[in-house]
């Protein structure tokens, strides 16, 4: 069984800094992408950003210039670095991974927890 651990989360003033890691665990053979989503209280949850295994990334509109997502292979890691947080930032932030090969022909897609993120204004 594949499970994704957040860890980083907590509490920043509005202009600060926080950085988001996201730790793949279990059987399997490889993971092409992964990426953060993130809910705010009474909201839908959203995409901020994904990157494949390639290196290929896609942010949301809302985050663009000032959260970077990056990844590592090796270790089945991707990270979040969230700069210049606003208010408008807090939610609880989830890693995702929607394409996790188990075996041969199985993917199968992996939530986290998730991780709480307030920026106080």
């Amino acid at each position: 069984q594949v499970q994704l651990v957040e860890s980083g989360g907590g509490l920043v003033q509005a202009g600060g800094s926080l950085r988001l890691s996201c730790a793949a665990s279990g059987s399997m053979l490889s993971i092409n992408t992964m990426g953060w989503y993130r809910q705010a209280p009474g909201k839908q949850r959203e995409l901020v950003a994904v990157v494949t295994r390639g290196g290929l990334t896609n942010y949301a509109d809302s985050v663009k210039g000032r959260f970077t997502i990056s990844r590592d292979n090796a270790k089945n890691t991707v990270f979040l670095q969230m700069n210049s947080l606003k208010a408008e930032d807090t939610a609880t932030y989830y890693c995702n991974a929607p394409d996790v090969l188990v075996r041969a022909n199985n993917w199968v897609a992996v939530w986290g927890q998730g991780t709480l993120v307030t920026v106080s204004s």
